[in-house]
């Protein structure tokens, strides 16, 4: 029997029994052909190619059914190329973020593209992730670009709904028509869901409006209640902390969990994708012969994938060729049948003209940035402020007593740093302030249009100087990233497509936003991830307390909140 490929020798994943057996794999075309013992019928097979993988471990190709490709900051192509030599074959990718800021044709940019890469698409569910009237977004998804989508067939689930507010309302709301668009026709996609925060009667309302499935921070608690009430929970790394991970181990809830990446910044990237995930499970006290599992067989099966997550006859053959099972780092890589070969060839992105003009917003005057209010009087105020952490995107909502002197809020005697949010599209003008704890330590400014969701033009710091400097740079290079203390630039990535994208290569833009990180947490901000920390400082369905546009807003409940809450005389 004539075969394309003849793998011998390898220590090849069986999935249902979640143990390696020393086997030969037998490929056709773009799939498995034969799996069959070592040494057993050796001259059973002539093959084009034959590669010993003696002493190797062979997994079926990575799957990762929820992440963000406008988190990497780059565009489909490039990270098709960047992903592929870590062992991911498949993902499934919500693009709400260039939603956000050209809507459906935003979407459409990115699913033209071709890519060695299968990936395939949520439809955005929630852009904007609450409402118009919470926050200005470029875009907007409704029941008639729903539909559109629908009609694409590397479309496959509903991606994250985040407004559970409305969801759960009594009301005819969009969301609650958006979910019943999804199961009512043929298909029936998958409902994945954002709540991080519900609990109890709530989470139940949740889930009977149509979600199944979460990817936030789970706590050992979290992760026992939502799978009771049959969710399909997906682990980013800020969920795998050793606690959350003996929860999984001890219940053997393997076959509802999934392991995947939510946001992977591009200096991260280039170091590694879902196989650092899967590294972080065995470290933190996953057996890898499960973490493999949660990472190949449960996210294919949650997604209806049937032609990929295992190694057998007739499956596509995707698959992984790894020294050992501790730093998860392949040394080969195959798609649909074929040795991935790192291109060295980095075309450009060929996006429309006006997605390089989306920052309408004007440039900032040091009197933006000046708290100057003539309804304030002397004495002392209780202010609204927002509390960083050191771990994960979640904010606290805590109140302090400040001076005011001179109609003035002293926010920077009290050792808090300011938010400013410019709306950025042209639609409104409209600019926002906020307080800040446990930010900045030292001068110096933060200036981004990559703000989740909506994207509009966020500054923090605590020097007036420094952040008209760097919001004037975000607005000239029509958006990204930029650092400035002392009166001086210091870093900057640029960002020019829809103000969250660069159309360069992925290996520069790394090294743009490594300075950029390397210059905030220079200036004392500490966190887990001081980038994805700072540019969620916007995310209106993170708890507890946070900015858009608009103004300040508790989560929990989508109230507008004052800055100013009292004053004492």
């Amino acid at each position: 029997m004539k075969v394309d490929l003849l793998i011998q020798n390898g220590w090849v994943y069986r999935t249902y029994r979640q143990c390696f057996e020393k086997m030969d794999i037998a490929v056709v075309g773009e799939r498995f052909y034969d799996i069959s013992p070592s040494s057993y019928h050796r001259d059973k097979y002539e093959a084009e190619c034959v590669v010993d993988a003696a002493g190797k471990y062979i997994i079926p190709g990575l799957i990762d059914i929820h992440m963000h490709i406008e988190s990497s900051m780059t565009y489909p192509e490039e990270f098709s190329r960047a992903v592929l030599p870590w062992g991911v074959t498949c993902v499934v990718a919500d693009p709400h973020e260039i939603a956000n800021v050209y809507g459906l044709e935003g979407i459409k940019s990115f699913m033209e593209q071709e890519t060695e890469l299968d990936i395939y698409y949520g439809i955005p569910s929630s852009v904007p992730s609450t409402g118009t009237d919470l926050e200005t977004s470029g875009g907007q998804m409704g029941e008639e670009e729903v539909k559109e989508l629908l009609k694409e067939k590397k479309v496959i689930c509903l991606g994250e709904v985040m407004n559970d507010l409305d969801l759960m309302s009594s009301d005819d709301t969009l969301i609650k028509r958006i979910v019943s668009l999804c199961q009512s026709g043929e298909r029936r996609l998958k409902i994945e869901g954002h709540c991080p925060a519900l609990s109890g009667e709530a989470l139940a309302g949740f889930i009977r409006g149509g979600v199944d499935a979460d990817h936030t921070q789970q706590t050992p608690e979290s992760v026992l209640e939502k799978t009771d009430m049959g969710m399909f929970l997906e682990l980013q790394a800020k969920s795998l902390t050793p606690d959350v991970v003996e929860t999984v181990v001890s219940h053997a809830l393997y076959e509802n969990v999934a392991l995947v990446t939510d946001d992977t910044m591009p200096d991260h990237l280039v170091k590694g994708h879902l196989n650092q995930i899967l590294k972080l499970a065995v470290e933190q006290g996953m057996p890898a012969e499960k973490a493999i599992y949660c990472a190949t067989l449960t996210p294919a099966r949650r997604m209806d994938l049937d032609d990929r997550g295992m190694i057998a006859p007739g499956k596509l053959a995707d698959f992984v060729v790894l020294d050992d099972l501790v730093s998860f780092c392949p040394s080969a890589v195959y798609k649909s049948g074929k040795k991935h070969e790192k291109s060295l060839d980095f075309p450009k992105a060929v996006f429309p003209d006006h997605f390089y003009q989306s920052i309408k917003c004007r440039l900032a005057l040091a009197s933006d940035f000046n708290l100057n209010r003539c309804e304030i009087r002397e004495g002392t105020a209780t202010v609204n402020v927002m509390q960083i952490q050191e771990f994960g995107t979640r904010v606290r909502h805590v109140k302090r007593e400040i001076p005011i002197r001179n109609k003035s809020i002293c926010w920077q005697e009290a050792g808090l740093c300011l938010a400013v949010v410019f709306e950025r599209y042209g639609k409104t003008g409209d600019v926002s302030y906020g307080l800040v704890e446990h930010a900045l330590k030292s001068p110096g400014a933060i200036a981004t249009t990559w703000s989740h969701d909506s994207h509009n033009l966020l500054v923090l710091g605590n020097s007036a100087k420094d952040m008209v400097l760097a919001q004037n740079r975000v607005v000239h290079m029509q958006g990204g990233y930029v650092t400035a203390r002392e009166g001086k630039i210091t870093a900057s990535a640029a960002l020019p497509v829809g103000g969250i994208i660069s159309d360069g290569s992925l290996l520069k833009l790394s090294e743009e936003l490594a300075e950029v990180r390397a210059e905030i947490e220079a200036m004392g901000y500490v966190n887990s991830n001081v980038i994805m920390s700072i540019s969620t400082l916007t995310l209106l369905v993170s708890p507890e307390l946070k900015i858009s546009d608009k103004g300040l807003f508790d989560v929990k409940t989508k109230e507008k909140v004052p800055l100013v809450e009292k004053q004492e005389p």
